[in-house]
């Protein structure tokens, strides 16, 4: 699925209400909707000026909603429905932050994974082999999906109020009308 309009991508993000990233229950404790609006809202606390950051963290876990039950291809079908309509930089952001999972839970303790991601982990590849973890630091966007990363593991507190997901329109349009502007340019 490719998402071509803000409202395609609002009906998913309402539609995320009610829904899980394990189908029976068993993974974050808040349905995929709170989680992304927690999410974004950690970004924008953080990083106030990167919309794109935002975004993809508003959008990062659709995949779950997207193709129910495939927790290791999540990513990249989330990156792959928002990237006609928001852009290469929040498709890779998107599809590296199980990447990013995979270079933290190689790093010393103190930038660890929830437990819930902890237990995802193995099928999403498990820890990174030290040449992985090299090459993930070379790519211009580590940082970035650390960040989102970090942010994506601490926006699962269940009864957090975090807005409605109505407030995030007017910053998916800006994002969505900046790359087709600069896609018009290619």
């Amino acid at each position: 699925m490719e998402l071509r309009s803000v409202e395609e991508l609002m009906d998913v993000l309402h539609a995320c209400r009610g829904a899980w990233d394990a189908p029976d229950r068993s993974g974050d404790p808040v349905d995929l909707h709170d989680h992304a609006l927690q999410t974004a809202a950690l970004l924008r606390r953080s990083h106030p000026s990167d919309k794109e950051l935002q975004v993809a963290g508003l959008v990062h876990d659709i995949g779950h909603l997207l193709r129910p039950g495939d927790d290791a291809g999540h990513a990249d079908h989330a990156a792959d429905a928002v990237r006609p309509l928001l852009g290469d930089r929040v498709s890779r952001l998107v599809r590296l932050h199980v990447a990013a999972k995979r270079y933290l839970a190689t790093t010393p303790p103190g930038r660890g994974l929830s437990s819930r991601s902890a237990l995802t982990l193995t099928v999403q590849g498990g820890a990174m082999a030290p040449w992985e973890a090299a090459a993930f630091e070379r790519d211009p966007l580590a940082d970035d999906a650390v960040t989102l990363r970090q942010a994506d593991d601490a926006g699962k507190v269940v009864g957090l109020d975090a807005g409605v997901m109505e407030d995030w329109r007017t910053v998916l349009e800006l994002v969505a009308a900046r790359y087709s502007r600069l896609g018009a340019v290619d």
